[in-house]
């Protein structure tokens, strides 16, 4: 089938006028009446502003401050004098100069090394695999064997970790790395 030029075709006759188009015959030849009164009030305006431009051109500013009449000595004594600090308004800063604050006593327990448990599996080559993504974020860990009620499982476990503040931040890191279910533990 061959493609047909739509542009160089003729317009259609029972098509309608766009009714947003302007008819000629509306519009005289010479403008409207609007458009030569807003022209008028427009030549107007910049009239009276060129007027008053030439008005203020030759007006000087006045000057309010009369300089007195002062010695010399006089001036120089003024210049080398300070002013008097101004008075306090509040009195805390008279009260923070004698204040005592109150230490309190209190103690840091440390509940001891802690561990972090990723995983509990039946079969060591599963417990193998989770220490070898662990192994790719970069932390290392230790596979434990342990006889239960239902048997031998196999966990792995990261730590021993001094502070809980440092098993949280590998937590965090291993969490980002899509390595869930980590649980942080007293090390037993």
């Amino acid at each position: 089938m061959a493609h047909q030029d739509y542009v160089s075709r003729s317009r259609s006759p029972n098509k309608k006028n766009s009714p947003y188009k302007k008819k000629s015959a509306e519009t005289p030849q010479g403008g409207s009446l609007k458009v030569k009164i807003i022209g008028l009030i427009t030549l107007i305006a910049l009239g009276l502003f060129a007027y008053f431009l030439w008005t203020i051109k030759d007006n000087q500013p006045v000057k309010d401050v009369q300089p007195t009449q002062t010695s010399p000595k006089s001036a120089t004594d003024n210049a080398n004098k300070l002013p008097e600090p101004p008075k306090e308004k509040w009195a805390y800063m008279k009260e923070l100069q004698t204040k005592e604050v109150e230490e309190g006593e209190y103690e840091v327990t440390e509940n001891g090394p802690y561990q972090m448990q990723c995983g509990s599996f039946k079969t060591q080559q599963q417990a193998e695999a989770l220490k070898a993504n662990i192994a790719f974020t970069g932390i290392s860990s230790q596979i434990r064997k342990t006889t239960g009620k239902n048997g031998i499982w196999y966990k792995v476990i990261l730590g021993p970790y001094a502070k809980k503040r440092t098993a949280e931040k590998d937590k965090h890191k291993l969490k980002n790395n899509s390595i869930n279910y980590c649980q942080i533990w007293l090390w037993r």
